[in-house]
C-alpha cells in the first residue's frame, strides 16, 4: 500500500523522470540525501531498473577521515492529498491487493487515500559536493565497493535529494462496488470483514529521491554524473586500456603529421635553391672554382665511406655522396658530404 501510494506520488508530481518512489516504508529512513543506493537493471524484458537501499553513506566508501562539506537545503514542495479509484483487474489495483492482504470478494475496485499533507524537499548543494570529490578517492577495500565492482550490472548512486513529510500521515484502502453517482456503493448487510485497511507512518518519512550515479575510475577517483547523458559504473582494465592505446595512436598520428610537415617544407626550401642555382649562369654559380674558396674532394681517397648529403639527403629518400669538403664541419665532424652539383656550390653560398 505505501509502495502504491509513493508511485502515484511520483508519477503525479513528476519532475523530469528523475524522481524514484521509495519502495518499501521499513527502508524509508535509509534514502537520505548522500546515502548510497545500488541501481540494477531487472532484465531485458523490465526497461525500469531496481533501486536498492545500504546502509553505507558516500563518506563511508572514500579514502580519509575528513566529513563532506556539502550542505544540505529544505524547502516546502506541496501540500498532496490524494483519493483515486483502482480498479481490481489493473495491475496496480493487483499490487494494492497482494501489499494489504485486503477482502476483496464482490468488489470490483479499491479506493485509495493517501493524505501526506505538506511535503519538504531536501537537496544537496551539487556545486560544494563537485569541489570537494576532486580531492578524494575511492577505497577498493570497502565491502560494498567489492560487491558492486564484481557485477557488470550493479551501479552505485549517491542521493541527492529526497521529499519528506513533516506531519503524521495516513494511508487507507477499501474495497467496494463502483456506483453510478458517486464514487462507491457499500452495501453494509453484505460487507465481511477485513475491506478496509489503513497505515498511519510517522512525520519526516521519505517517501521519492533522486540519484546521481558514480563512475569509478582504476585510480580512486570518480566522478558525478550530474546529466542522463552520463553513465555509471566502473572503468575496466580493458576500457582503460583501448583508451590509452588510442590516445597513443593520436599522439603518434600528430607526431608524424609534425615531420611530413617539416620535410614538405624543407624539400620546398631545397626547391627554391635549386631552382635559383640552374636558373643563374655557371660563372656565378660555380663557386668552387673561384680563387681561395673550399675545395671539392673525393671522401673515399681518404676511407671515408659513402653516405647522405647534408643538404639533400635528409628527407624521405637518403640521397647519398661520395664528396664533401673538408674545410667545412657539422657537430663536431671534420667533414661535410655534399654533392659534386649542386649542393657543393649551395652549400658554400650559404656559408659565405
Amino acid at each position: 500500500m505505501f509502495a502504491a501510494a509513493t508511485r502515484s506520488f511520483v508519477k503525479q508530481v513528476g519532475d523530469g523522470g528523475r524522481l524514484v518512489p521509495v519502495p518499501s516504508l521499513s527502508e524509508a529512513d535509509k534514502y537520505q540525501p548522500l546515502s548510497l543506493v545500488v541501481k540494477k537493471k531487472r532484465c531485458f524484458l523490465f526497461p525500469r531498473y531496481k533501486f536498492t537501499s545500504t546502509p553505507f553513506t558516500l563518506k563511508d566508501i572514500l579514502l580519509g577521515d575528513r566529513e563532506i562539506s556539502a550542505g544540505i537545503s529544505s524547502y516546502q514542495l506541496l501540500n498532496y492529498e490524494d483519493e483515486s479509484d483502482v480498479s481490481l483487474y489493473g495491475r496496480r489495483g493487483n499490487h494494492i491487493v497482494n501489499d494489504v492482504g485486503i477482502n476483496v470478494a464482490g468488489s470490483d475496485s479499491i479506493a485509495v487515500k493517501a493524505s501526506f499533507g505538506v511535503v519538504t524537499k531536501h537537496e544537496v548543494e551539487v556545486s560544494t559536493l563537485l569541489k570537494e570529490i576532486t580531492t578524494r578517492k575511492i577505497n577498493f577495500d570497502h565491502s560494498l565497493i567489492r560487491q558492486s565492482r564484481s557485477s557488470r550490472k550493479a551501479v552505485l548512486c549517491v542521493v541527492m535529494e529526497s521529499i519528506r513529510t513533516t506531519r503524521q500521515c495516513s494511508l487507507s484502502v477499501h474495497a467496494g462496488i463502483r456506483g453510478e453517482a458517486m464514487r462507491f456503493h457499500f452495501m453494509d448487510e453484505q460487507n465481511p470483514k477485513g475491506r478496509d485497511k489503513a497505515i498511519v507512518f510517522p512525520a519526516h518519512t521519505t517517501i521519492a529521491f533522486s540519484v546521481f550515479e558514480l563512475f569509478i575510475y582504476l585510480d580512486g577517483a570518480f566522478d558525478l554524473c550530474v546529466t542522463s547523458v552520463s553513465k555509471g559504473g566502473f572503468e575496466r582494465e580493458e576500457t582503460a586500456t583501448f583508451a590509452l592505446l588510442y590516445r597513443l595512436r593520436n599522439i603518434l598520428f600528430e607526431r608524424n603529421r609534425r615531420v611530413m610537415d617539416v620535410i614538405s617544407r624543407s624539400q620546398l626550401y631545397l626547391d627554391d635553391l635549386f631552382s635559383d642555382y640552374y636558373d643563374k649562369p655557371l660563372s656565378m654559380t660555380d663557386i668552387s672554382l673561384k680563387e681561395g674558396t673550399h675545395i671539392r674532394v673525393n671522401l673515399l681517397n681518404h676511407n671515408i665511406p659513402k653516405g647522405p648529403c647534408i643538404l639533400c639527403g635528409m628527407g624521405n629518400f637518403k640521397r647519398e655522396t661520395v664528396y664533401g669538403c673538408f674545410q667545412c664541419s657539422v657537430d663536431g665532424q671534420k667533414y661535410v658530404r655534399l654533392h659534386a652539383v649542386p649542393c657543393f656550390d649551395i652549400w658554400h653560398k650559404r656559408m659565405k
